[in-house]
């Protein structure tokens, strides 16, 4: 049995100062920046961000409009979608952990729209597996980890303790 793959807390750490900076180098002075995270595996990662940034972050909840909420049911982990601000005229950048088939982020997109119009909308993830089925890619992207379709990745950020921080490609099985 193949043994899992794993990236450090200070790979991690580093990708998000990546992550920052390509976000920072991007920005129009006087522009509303708002980083929403996707539930629930952006919302860490929005936050060190905002922290980074000293933009507004809030959370975005696609639960209602994923297409497979048959097979995969709200979660019991459920955080509604919280905007701090209003969303008409802001850039927006939607924030989460792993991009793979795109999904995730359509239907972020259809949640985001219901609230508003934004003025721009971009696309921040930890990780960019590769694999979409829709054409959707990243903006920003803080570490690029090829992986089979069965295999998973899953990150793990600590909220309380950064250096417990860990991202793991396994088989899926």
């Amino acid at each position: 049995m193949e043994r899992p793959k794993t990236v450090s807390p200070e790979d991690i750490h580093a990708a998000i100062a990546r992550l920052a900076a390509a976000i920072a180098g991007n920005r129009r002075k006087g522009e509303r920046l708002l980083l929403l995270g996707i539930a629930n595996g952006g919302i860490i990662l929005a936050q060190r961000l905002a922290g980074l940034l000293g933009a507004r972050v809030g959370i975005l909840d696609i639960s209602f409009h994923r297409d497979d909420i048959g097979r995969h049911p709200i979660p019991k982990e459920f955080t509604p979608t919280l905007l701090p601000v209003d969303i008409a005229g802001a850039s927006v950048i939607l924030v989460d952990d792993v991009l793979f088939t795109g999904r995730t982020i359509k239907a972020a997109l259809d949640e985001l729209f219901d609230h508003g119009r934004p003025a721009r909308v971009e696309l921040a993830v930890l990780v960019d597996r590769g694999g979409r089925r829709l054409p959707i890619s990243a903006d920003y992207a803080g570490l690029r980890l090829a992986a089979r379709p069965d295999e998973k990745i899953i990150v793990n950020l600590d909220k309380e303790a950064p250096n417990r921080d860990k991202i793991t490609v396994t088989n899926s099985k």
